[in-house]
């Protein structure tokens, strides 16, 4: 999941990898269109495996949050719509979902964009956030 879901830079949405040309990539949006396209090199490209968000302690990846918050739905949709939350909703919300965020740094808009993510992947059918691999190491980590 990490390096086939990209977010392109001034659009809307996530797009799924779906093939590489010779100088751009072929993507799919995960909407419910499935429009394919190409992304270009001048296009800002980014993998959600490459996306952290700030804690108190260190930068935590995107996929542990998202985990996070499929564990506290129970694998539905979010229960906070990011378009019509105040900004203390939206902080109740990340609270629950990272107990040890950085309230400086991370924005009300950071907070809505990864619900409107959480909710593409899910109404794409994307559950697997995190790979065996990293469960198993976390879990070491923890004992």
């Amino acid at each position: 999941m990490k390096e086939t879901i990209l977010a392109i830079a001034g659009k809307p949405g996530l797009y799924k990898l779906v093939s590489r040309g010779k100088n751009n990539l072929i993507v799919e949006a995960l909407d419910a269109t499935h429009r394919r396209q190409p992304a270009f090199g001048t296009d800002r490209i980014t993998s959600l495996g490459d996306v952290a968000m700030y804690s108190e302690t260190d930068d935590v990846p995107l996929t542990q949050i998202l985990e996070s918050m499929k564990q506290l739905e129970g694998g539905k949709k979010a229960s906070v719509d990011p378009k019509k939350a105040t900004a203390d909703e939206l902080h109740d919300y990340f609270t629950k979902v990272l107990p040890e965020w950085d309230r400086d740094r991370v924005k009300n808009s950071h907070i809505q964009k990864l619900i409107l993510w959480y909710n593409i992947l899910i109404e794409a059918g994307i559950t697997d956030f995190v790979d065996a691999e990293e469960e198993e190491a976390k879990e070491e980590t923890e004992q």
